[in-house]
């Protein structure tokens, strides 16, 4: 069975944002958030429908992009943060993804299994279409 179009979506987008050189890619939220990682996960709302025609569905799916880097001193991990935001929007930009990105949360501090971590949210909105 091939698999749905919105799951190859979030995975499209994924691919989009690997760099082994920065982070670790999930294209799911993975049972243990672990630092320097980047985790597509669903936004809320998830999918937005646009009904135009009987035929074709065209909706937006909305994403969270969880960026997140180890807690070790404040200055230091704000600025790789701030690298990896930029990384982001420069990925993106390469794509051949129709996107919009939202917005971008502050750094705050993720209390994980695996330890504190700072982290922040971008949120991206993808227009797609399946019949």
């Amino acid at each position: 069975m091939p698999l749905p179009a919105i799951t190859t979506l979030r995975t499209t987008l994924a691919t989009a944002l690997v760099d082994d050189s920065l982070w670790q890619t999930f294209a799911f939220p993975p049972s243990v958030v672990l630092a320097n990682s980047l985790i597509v996960s669903p936004s809320d709302p998830y999918i937005e429908p646009n009904n135009n025609s009987r035929n074709t569905i065209s909706p937006t799916a909305n994403f969270r992009l969880i960026l997140t880097v180890p807690l070790f001193d404040n200055e230091g991990n704000l600025n790789g943060i701030e690298a990896n935001i930029v990384s982001v929007f420069n990925l993106l930009a390469a794509s051949s993804l129709t996107y919009n990105v939202g917005s971008v949360s502050a750094p705050s501090v993720l209390n994980a299994a695996s330890g504190d971590l700072l982290s922040c949210e971008m949120s991206v909105s993808i227009l797609t279409s399946w019949s």
